[in-house]
């Protein structure tokens, strides 16, 4: 919060990779600490909450330091069927996230403090938001090259006989 409101031009700063962003990063805290803020067992609740305070505190006054009003997406996020599908995940994984209408209700509410404010961010700033639920699993970026060759999938011998004298293996 500190940095970006400070030194606005900060937002502007691109990371080298297309599926990596700030503003992406921000929206998966809050997505997160919803979720357990509605109810998973055996979390940190109050944790959750300081974070979504002040994570919804920094989307809504960069808001308006760079004069982009809340607006409503064209799509849900997370559909009813996402939902259920983030539900069953998690219970494979040993944690139970509340149900049932009054639990719907509560994540709604979360998502329309913070959503408004991020999607506007995200379309000034020309920005993805992230899924809920990624559509594929892809490469890490770490597992990749500039030439796209897999990390230890590539003898490094025929690398080097390719590779500019300057670039370090």
């Amino acid at each position: 919060m500190e940095s970006h409101l400070s030194y606005p031009v900060l937002a502007y700063f691109r990371s080298q990779h297309d599926n990596q962003s700030w503003i992406a990063s921000l929206t998966a805290i809050l997505d997160t600490s919803a979720l357990v803020m509605v109810g998973i067992e055996g979390t940190c609740e109050k944790q959750a909450e300081l974070t979504f305070a002040i994570a919804r505190h920094a989307v809504a006054d960069l808001s308006q330091v760079f004069g982009t009003a809340p607006a409503s997406l064209s799509h849900d996020r997370l559909p009813a069927s996402e939902l259920l599908h983030i539900r069953d995940v998690l219970a494979q994984h040993g944690l139970k996230l509340l149900d049932g209408d009054d639990a719907d209700r509560r994540l709604s509410e979360l998502r329309r403090m913070y959503e408004p404010y991020v999607h506007a961010l995200a379309a000034y700033l020309n920005q993805t938001l992230p899924p809920w639920i990624p559509q594929k699993k892809g490469k890490d970026n770490w597992q990749t090259t500039a030439w796209g060759q897999s990390t230890g999938l590539v003898e490094k011998e025929n690398v080097a006989s390719h590779a500019h004298p300057d670039d370090h293996f």
